[in-house]
């Protein structure tokens, strides 16, 4: 009889447990975006390419993104909502064969945790419609903010400044 009250015991802590985990993951599930849309939505508004990294967290091979050795000026949009990112004074050449810049625009950029890779990352999105960008790491110059924000270029839309701006 004691054996049956243990395991009713038991398997009750472990599905209170269930539960808690199952809360947290739907409340980080329920954000809601200023820009939503349905997964067949984004498919069509979206390349493949983009579609893998911004909608499903996914990273484009280094060194062959569009907007890895692009220094024009201007700035740096979401490819999905068109957000501003990035200002191009804020780019920087990492060695690591992906756009990255020192600092971006904070109202616009989301930071969260990634485990993907079995370690924590910090994961940066964009904050109007979720979509993933990259990954921040604190090995960028040491003479601005010390950060690199390591960014897919395919999660982003190139929008040059204006002549007469």
């Amino acid at each position: 009889m004691s054996n049956f009250i243990f395991l009713a015991l038991f398997s009750s802590l472990v599905c209170l447990g269930c539960l808690n985990a199952q809360k947290e993951k739907t409340e980080e599930d329920d954000i809601v975006y200023l820009v939503t849309k349905s997964e067949s939505q984004w498919k069509a508004l979206l390349s493949p390419e983009a579609f893998y990294v911004l909608r499903k967290a996914g990273t484009e091979k280094p060194f062959t993104g569009k907007y890895d050795k692009h220094y024009q000026e201007g700035t740096y949009h979401c490819a999905g909502c068109l957000a501003p990112l990035y200002e191009s004074k804020h780019k920087y050449d990492s060695g690591t064969g992906w756009p990255s810049f020192d600092q971006g625009i904070d109202s616009n950029i989301e930071l969260g945790e990634d485990y993907l890779l079995g370690y924590r990352r910090e994961e940066l999105k964009c904050s109007q419609c979720g979509g993933h960008l990259g990954h921040r790491f604190d090995d960028g110059p040491k003479e601005t903010t010390g950060q690199r924000h390591c960014i897919n270029s395919v999660a982003l839309e190139f929008k040059p400044k204006e002549i007469n701006e």
